[in-house]
């Protein structure tokens, strides 16, 4: 059934489109090449699907392969609305004429316009360009975003203390070691007094961290690295030949954050010291609503803290801190998650419009939120999966700055 309402789907969009582009333009060969396209961008998704190439590490002609498919889908789903909605106008204006004629005159329904495709054609123009644009620039436009959270009752000592952020660096996807030495460079140029990543390293497999591990291993911090696990991480999206495999597999890919220099915690907590203050900096495993795995817990990871401790909470997933953490007695002062990427599409002005179509999955989905005197931040992720690119919603390495103190006015 699945298998069915696909391939319709398909169908209508290659129909639509080719339509439109029949009937929009003066040259039949245009119709004919984008047939041609669309077809062997069809074989190459199903071919990837069905051998599993989907799982390995892309090369920048899969990349490119990938995100025309999007774009050309995409763009041909606007096609096929406006297409299938001239075509209802269409019937019922023929039966209205049938029903006001003779009883013997014949259904007759015109022909399709040509100002409609050409409608059809310059609005898919639209996410066309910006998907592709997302591919070549949009996904390695890395961006800096700089907070400054005050607390209360914050340690004297952190007064000032800066970390940075980096969330699901999904490096099964890169294939550029300019763009992500660059990356690499532009977190060590923040200074900050402790980095913190977020969790989803890998797609699927810790061997996909190999190719870029010299280059992460170039990382400082002066109080350290340390990260948690995301959902890619557990290797739960792909086959193994055996649950060993698939124990090995995590084992590796904690080796490498270790190599890389990352204190990776696993339902545990730290202190940071200074002048003889401290603050808890603490980690879960992955733990998100619905159908993702539910490792993370908050009890165990924090049992060797204290109560009235200043703490740092490190959850992959935001869908965590609203469920379980922001009513905790524990009082989590500041937690930092990622995972929803911001879906990588969306619209950003700052002080006008923040939009993206994962709103309407996740309450907290990109940036600051503030509930119950408690912070998230929901970084909107350091790489890309699934489509190869980002538009509106840039890659994210956020900084922020903690203040003693209450918010000015």
């Amino acid at each position: 059934m699945r298998l069915l309402i696909f391939g319709t789907f398909f169908l209508a969009i290659t129909f639509y489109s080719y339509q439109a582009l029949k009937t929009g333009t003066t040259s039949k060969w245009v119709a004919f090449g984008y047939l041609l396209l669309w077809g062997s961008l069809l074989f190459s998704f199903f071919y990837q699907w069905s051998t599993g190439m989907y799982k390995t590490m892309f090369t920048p002609l899969r990349s490119f392969w990938n995100g025309l498919f999007v774009a050309v889908f995409v763009a041909g789903m606007l096609i096929a609305v406006v297409l299938l909605l001239e075509d209802i106008i269409r019937v019922i204006i023929g039966l209205i004429k049938k029903a006001t004629a003779s009883s013997d005159a014949s259904l007759t329904i015109h022909s399709r316009r040509k100002f409609v495709s050409q409608i059809a054609l310059g609005l898919a123009a639209v996410p066309f360009s910006s998907l592709l644009y997302g591919v070549f620039k949009g996904r390695y436009n890395f961006k800096v975003l700089k907070y400054t959270l005050h607390f209360e009752d914050l340690p004297e000592a952190f007064d000032g203390y800066r970390l940075t952020q980096i969330s699901d660096i999904h490096s099964g996807s890169f294939d550029s070691r300019e763009k992500i030495d660059y990356a690499i460079n532009l977190i060590n140029e923040q200074q900050s007094d402790t980095i913190l990543f977020t969790g989803d390293m890998v797609n699927n497999i810790a061997d996909e961290m190999l190719p870029w591990k010299d280059l992460f291993g170039k990382l400082t911090a002066k109080d350290g690295l340390f990260s948690v696990l995301g959902n890619h991480d557990y290797g739960d999206y792909v086959g193994w030949p055996s649950a060993e495999a698939k124990a090995k597999n995590l084992e590796n890919l904690k080796s490498i954050q270790k190599e890389i220099g990352f204190d990776l915690l696993l339902n545990e907590s730290r202190y940071l010291e200074r002048n003889g203050q401290r603050i808890a900096l603490v980690g879960v495993e992955n733990w998100g609503a619905g159908g993702f795995k539910k490792k993370g817990d908050l009890k165990k990871a924090s049992e060797a803290i204290d109560k009235d401790d200043f703490k740092i909470l490190m959850s992959h997933d935001p869908s965590h801190w609203e469920q379980k953490v922001v009513n905790d007695d524990y009082h989590y002062h500041l937690t930092l998650s990622g995972h929803t990427h911001g879906m990588q599409f969306g619209v950003e002005i700052p002080g006008w419009v923040k939009w993206s179509p994962v709103k309407w999955r996740y309450t907290h989905w990109a940036g600051i939120y503030k509930e119950l005197g408690q912070y998230i931040n929901v970084n909107r992720g350091f790489g890309f999966i699934g489509y190869p690119g980002r538009v509106g919603i840039w890659p994210e390495i956020t900084v922020i700055e903690l203040k003693k103190g209450s918010q000015p006015a």
